[in-house]
């Protein structure tokens, strides 16, 4: 699990931990991966770049700061990091993760939690984009997930589907549940950011699962044509996802509330509005690190909101094949994806 890299306080686990060991030996179960390139969480990047105010030179520095201080990739205002791609290096002999030297490898676990040291200043990235090119090593743990980058794919494509490839796999499990649990009866999905890479996979694996009707909800009028375009979504919603009174009666109009309803937006304030488009029985699905879990179940309290909330924890078993076979049989999710280079 990683604790015996934990600097910093004793006795946590490496997510949350403050300081990690980065040193380049292995442990027998660890695995060490050349890093070719970052790609930070979308609420993290927002975060630093409005901080910045397009000063790239600060957010690279600030950057690399982070990780020089903590050994890993973790935003501390957001608390969150991102995942990478990489070669393997070198494997340890009680490796249980099935990688071998030469791999091409992307980490399905979070920066927050994985050892990291960047060697090359980050001096290839533009700060433009959370996708960073850079030059180092980084450590997997025998309880680390990691997946082979297809050979069909281009790089940028593959790490942009892998890093959101938990929406779109507990989204297709929570729908499955709900069609069998209401055995007939309709299944609304409301897809709250549903232009973004989380919210398109989310949209097609709930056409996959069965949903009866799919809302796609948009911010403003750009994303609203891209996603009618993109034909995932039954109906296109444009609100203002931290409005919660105005997102209840645009999803309401459109045919919810939502049995299931899915948060992919990377800014706060949007757990009010959920809840109120979110059907008495039905089911709130928090992707988004922009979350406030305590604003989220407090304010469904004082609703008197019967609903069932989940935190998406990027993992479901077999997350990463299902995210990959979306991408590639659904033409609108990839025009969606290539909107956003």
């Amino acid at each position: 699990m990683g604790s015996h890299r934990v600097l910093e306080p004793s006795g946590a686990l490496p997510q949350a931990a403050s300081r990690l060991d980065t040193r380049p030996e292995l442990w027998s179960d660890e695995v060490r991966v050349r890093v070719e390139r970052l790609n930070l969480d979308a609420a993290s990047f927002r975060q630093l770049w409005e901080k910045h105010a397009g000063d790239t030179d600060g957010l690279r520095a600030e950057v690399l700061a982070i990780v020089a201080e903590r050994g890993k990739m973790q935003n501390p205002v957001t608390g969150s990091g991102g995942m990478l791609i990489g070669t393997v290096e070198e494997v340890g002999p009680d490796s249980p993760l099935g990688l071998a030297e030469g791999d091409r490898v992307a980490t399905l676990v979070s920066l927050t939690l994985t050892p990291l040291v960047i060697t090359d200043g980050l001096a290839r990235w533009d700060g433009t984009s959370e996708q960073v090119p850079a030059d180092g090593h980084a450590i997997l743990f025998g309880r680390s997930i990691a997946a082979v980058l297809p050979d069909d794919l281009a790089t940028e494509d593959a790490i942009a589907v892998m890093d959101v490839c938990g929406a779109p796999a507990l989204t297709r499990r929570v729908v499955l549940g709900h069609k069998l649990a209401r055995e007939g009866d309709p299944v609304v999905v409301t897809v709250i950011g549903a232009a973004g890479k989380s919210g398109s996979l989310s949209l097609a694996a709930a056409r996959n699962a069965g949903a009866d009707l799919l809302l796609g909800v948009v911010p403003h009028q750009t994303e609203e044509r891209l996603l009618r375009a993109s034909g995932l979504a039954d109906v296109v919603v444009l609100a203002d996802a931290r409005d919660p009174l105005g997102l209840r009666d645009a999803v309401t109009a459109a045919g919810g509330p939502g049995t299931v309803t899915v948060v992919c937006v990377d800014v706060p304030g949007c757990e009010g509005g959920a809840v109120l488009s979110t059907a008495s029985g039905g089911t709130v699905i928090f992707f988004s690190m922009a979350t406030s879990f305590s604003a989220a179940a407090l304010g469904a309290e004082g609703l008197a909101a019967d609903v069932t909330m989940l935190v998406g924890n990027g993992y479901v078993p077999g997350h990463a094949a299902l995210a990959l076979d979306l991408y590639r049989s659904q033409p609108g999710v990839r025009s969606l994806f290539e909107s956003r280079r």
